[in-house]
């Protein structure tokens, strides 16, 4: 019997065989959208997983995002997630991990027209260490981002890639890089952002003979101008003591004065910062001859840097309010200081400050006529000396002759003296006033050897060759000390606000032992790549950036962000 079912037409096969692939195609796109859901909820989560600090969960949700891209036939969901991928393990300290990633993320010529990507590969190179191709990825990126009338990720790009070129010390790329800056964020309104690049560009012009007094003047002025736009506290107390330092080193030290104070008022939450700007206010005031009103400001700042736990700025100050104390007239408190200042430098092991300190204090210990202590001080100073770099033989034979000068004004003095008739066993022991008493009792230069050194000293002046004897022993200590000598480290600077008389004409010549003036200063070093304020502890000023920094392939040096792809 014939079946009642006819055989479908050529035509309704047609028909039934488009329903069916739209079917499959409606079922792989549903597919294909729940897979992109689930990548993109992957990816939502990575960001917040760094955001919150979970390295290790935000790793997991890029890695399995990109796992899930690769089940998908769409090379832009893929080459994205390598992206984010690529920059998570920069963001976590991993750059040449990242770097393996970024590069797979865009190959062919198009990469060079992603700028995210060329900021994200300079930030990988800038966290290797390798400047110079950071530099240059950093410079691509901005010129993308101009093209794309992004101003502010233009300044970002600049301001990074100047501190690479600070790194090698290309002061005038850098200080190009740094105005580049400021201009682009000023085209975008943000003038704190390029007050802070107009900072950098006055620190680094000083560091360049490229630029005249006039020219770094003038960014120093437009930097000021722009504070007003500046609301948080700490910024703004940053960037007058920047600026402050900067006017220092141009010598400027009334414009620096006024600086300091202004950072005063911002920086009063801030402790740390407070004792910077305290202590580099009263320097600056000693520049200037202001020593009166300088002392308070010498006093607040040692005493907050001994509640900070920083001893050797503590010190520092310490020998700035003992050189106002003593251009002032007040040799006990100077001496005084001065010995503070000694103790703090020993406990930080900075020998080229106690040199100077020694000297100081032996030069008012001379003042104050106490010739032995002086003596001791020269001869230490001499030892301390013996731990410094080679190339200080100008100021050892500077030393020697203070110390030969002490030695015969003592034996002088003690041939002038008269002598008791009596057995030495029957003298009574001197008595010291209460003042001389207290120095004494504050004193912390005296050695063990110290009275029976004084004794020779007297014994030695009895006869007519006293100055001869003086010269003699100065020589035989400089020669001990010489033999004691150990290597010291690379570089060395001068404590600030110390002032002896080798210092202009003796240390000026000297390679390695470097002079500075009257009541100079100190600032931050702690942020070698982000911030230019350094010690102004020496004439010839160390680089914003220390070329011998050696930094860790793990970390990320850059101070801006990685950038990711939000949306597929």
């Amino acid at each position: 019997m014939a079946s009642d079912v006819s055989a479908p037409s050529e035509k309704e096969v047609k028909v039934m065989r488009k329903r069916r692939e739209r079917e499959v195609r409606t079922k792989a796109s549903e597919a294909s959208e729940v897979q992109t859901v689930d990548i993109e909820e992957l990816t939502s989560a990575g960001h917040r997983a760094l955001q919150d600090g979970r390295a290790d969960d935000a790793l997991r949700c890029f890695k399995n995002a990109l796992k899930a891209a690769g089940q998908l036939q769409d090379s832009r969901v893929l080459r994205a997630c390598s992206f984010n991928l690529g920059a998570a393990y920069v963001e976590v300290g991993r750059p040449q991990k990242g770097l393996d990633f970024l590069q797979r993320a865009q190959p062919g010529p198009k990469a060079d027209r992603l700028p995210d990507l060329q900021f994200n590969l300079a930030l990988a190179h800038n966290a290797l260490g390798q400047d110079q191709e950071a530099a240059t990825y950093f410079l691509q990126a901005a010129q993308l981002y101009r093209s794309q009338g992004d101003g502010g990720s233009e300044g970002d790009a600049c301001m990074e890639m100047s501190r690479c070129y600070s790194r090698t010390q290309d002061w005038s790329l850098a200080v190009q890089g740094f105005l580049r800056a400021a201009e682009s964020y000023k085209v975008v309104d943000m003038l704190d952002s390029a007050a802070a690049a107009l900072k950098e560009a006055g620190n680094h012009m000083i560091q360049s003979d490229q630029f005249s007094h006039d020219d770094i003047i003038s960014v120093l002025t437009q930097c000021q101008s722009l504070t007003d736009s500046i609301t948080d506290p700490r910024t703004l107390g940053e960037l007058y003591l920047s600026v402050g330092v900067s006017y220092c080193r141009l010598r400027c030290f009334q414009e620096a004065v006024q600086c300091f104070q202004q950072a005063l008022s911002p920086a009063a939450q801030q402790p740390p910062l407070l004792a910077k700007v305290l202590h580099n206010l009263g320097a600056a005031l000693n520049s200037v001859g202001q020593f009166t009103p300088a002392l308070g400001y010498h006093r607040l700042a040692a005493g907050l840097y001994g509640s900070l736990g920083c001893r050797g700025d503590q010190a520092r100050c310490f020998s700035n309010l003992a050189f106002a104390c003593s251009q002032l007239g007040d040799e006990e408190e100077a001496a005084e200081s001065f010995i503070h200042a000694l103790q703090g430098f020993r406990d930080t092991g900075d020998h080229l400050a106690q040199v100077q300190v020694c000297e100081s204090l032996a030069e008012c210990y001379l003042k104050q006529k106490k010739q032995q202590k002086a003596v001791q001080l020269y001869k230490q100073a001499l030892s301390a000396l013996s731990h410094c770099k080679d190339g200080s033989g100008r100021v050892r034979d500077h030393l020697v002759e203070r110390l030969t000068a002490a030695l015969q004004q003592s034996l002088t003095l003690s041939l002038q003296r008269p002598r008791p008739r009596g057995p030495l066993s029957t003298q009574a022991t001197p008595k010291h006033s209460p003042d001389e008493q207290r120095v004494r009792k504050s004193d912390i230069t005296q050695s063990p050897g110290t009275a029976s050194n004084q004794q020779h000293d007297e014994q030695r002046g009895e006869g007519p060759g006293a100055e001869a004897s003086g010269r003699q022993e100065a020589t035989e200590h400089c020669g001990s000390a010489e033999g004691g000598a150990t290597e010291g480290p690379e570089y060395m600077s001068m404590a600030p606000g110390l002032h002896s008389s080798y210092q202009s004409d003796q240390l000026q010549h000297s390679e390695s032992l470097e002079p500075h003036t009257p009541g100079e200063l100190w600032s931050d070093r702690e942020n070698l790549h982000t911030d230019s304020e350094t010690s102004l502890v020496q004439e010839t000023e160390a680089p914003p950036t220390s070329s011998g920094d050696i930094r860790e392939a793990t970390s990320l040096v850059g101070r801006w962000k990685s950038r990711f792809c939000l949306l597929m």
